[in-house]
């Protein structure tokens, strides 16, 4: 199953993000274990069966999509072509450092004391 997800300069014909299945470290399984209350596992069942799919292949594909959902919300932004030049302009020329940014850079790390 692979997921893609496109950015604001797909429309000038750079690349596409595109995330999908990982390469295992081996073609080993391991095993998941759930209690869950006896509403939402019929719950579950009742979608997996209008699908066709079992209980686990249903299980294990909705939180692999959630999953894959949740890693792209925090590393991937799309922006429209104007605040995207925008953004890279702040990224390109940053304020100067003020006071409090002087002053944080002093301190001593905390694993250094």
């Amino acid at each position: 199953m692979s997921k893609r997800r496109t950015s604001s300069s797909d429309a000038t014909g750079a690349a596409t993000l595109a995330v999908a299945d990982r390469p295992s470290s081996g073609d080993t399984k391991g095993s998941i274990n759930l209690r869950v209350e006896a509403g939402t596992r019929q719950l579950i069942d009742d979608a997996a069966a209008v699908l066709g799919k079992t209980r686990t292949e249903f299980m294990i594909e909705s939180a692999r999509r959630e999953a894959i959902d949740v890693l792209l919300d925090q590393k991937l932004f799309v922006l429209d072509p104007e605040r995207y030049a925008d953004f890279m302009q702040a990224l390109d020329n940053p304020p100067a450092p003020g006071p409090k940014l002087r002053a944080l850079l002093r301190r001593v790390p905390a694993w250094e004391r």
